[in-house]
């Protein structure tokens, strides 16, 4: 295979993929929330009858979709360079980005038929369809996000308890970002925007709580890795509780609220818990070239 530029390596195309399709999902959250989605006359793959939008609305699915396909070929040259670089790609790191690559095109079948109601799919606006839409795409970012963690394995500078304390952190900051965007805060309205904002950092907390998870297991800290753990796992529910695929009663509300809630508490106790952990003085620490 032809070497490529001295910056370009597969971490750092990973990473930048994964920002990608966190990037589409608050696209795909907002167009969602605006009703854009079915401003294209119905139609997928065609727009208003033809190629190109013809209103904002229209405009705003267009685009969706044409970040989509972008992210989609990223995707897709995730997995092909991590096979043709079996030498300094992990079979985990391999796996994850080939499952993140089948589900892609699922992902864009189950964002299809979200747009065809009464089109070619009658029904297709349902609850089943949007939560399939979300887990797929939620399960790529992941993939996506333990592959980018991987790769980076033995190229950080910073030693396991230094980046286990940042990840919490970013985790932890996350959380109470995506609180005030959430559904339960009643500042928040949950507007489009809102949604969209939510999501974005939600994710974003997500990303930092697996690599918590991951980094705690090499200081063997079994406790703070549970709750990190389990942050995420809640984490998660919160954000599935926050896309409509159920009536929003009171009752679910307070679930929301308690999961949420929930996560915080964990994630603020593993960061105490670290704060009385000493550093491993004869653990190597590696270089953050990415050679």
């Amino acid at each position: 295979m032809s070497r490529g530029p001295d910056w370009l390596s597969f971490r750092r195309y990973a990473a930048f993929t994964t920002g990608m399709a966190l990037t589409l999902i608050s696209l795909g959250i907002y167009t969602a929330a605006t009703g854009a989605g079915l401003a294209c006359a119905q139609q997928w793959p065609l727009c208003d009858g033809g190629v190109l939008p013809q209103s904002i609305p229209s405009f705003i699915e267009w685009f969706h979709r044409l970040w989509a396909m972008i992210t989609g070929f990223f995707i897709l040259g995730t997995a092909v360079w991590a096979w043709r670089a079996r030498g300094t790609v992990s079979s985990r790191g391999r796996y994850a980005v080939t499952l993140a690559t089948v589900l892609t095109p699922m992902q864009a079948i189950f964002g299809a038929i979200t747009v065809t109601l009464n089109g070619a799919l009658p029904g297709g606006y349902s609850a089943p369809v949007h939560a399939a839409h979300f887990l797929t795409g939620f399960s790529i970012f992941a993939l996506l996000s333990y592959a980018t963690l991987l790769a980076y394995d033995g190229r950080l500078s910073r030693d396991a308890l230094s980046r286990s304390r940042l990840a919490v952190g970013v985790g932890l900051v996350g959380l109470l970002v995506a609180w005030v965007f959430a559904r339960i805060d009643p500042v928040s309205s949950y507007s489009p925007p809102e949604q969209a904002a939510f999501f974005a950092v939600s994710l974003s907390a997500f990303a930092g709580l697996l690599a918590a998870t991951r980094w705690l297991g090499e200081l063997g800290e079994l406790i703070p890795r549970v709750a990190t753990g389990a942050a995420g796992a809640l984490l998660f529910v919160g954000m599935v509780l926050g896309r409509d695929l159920v009536v929003y009663s009171a009752g679910v509300r307070f679930v929301n609220w308690l999961v949420i809630a929930a996560a915080v508490v964990l994630t603020a106790g593993a960061a105490w818990v670290l704060r009385g952990v000493e550093p491993d003085v004869s653990e190597p620490v590696y270089g953050s070239t990415d050679d």
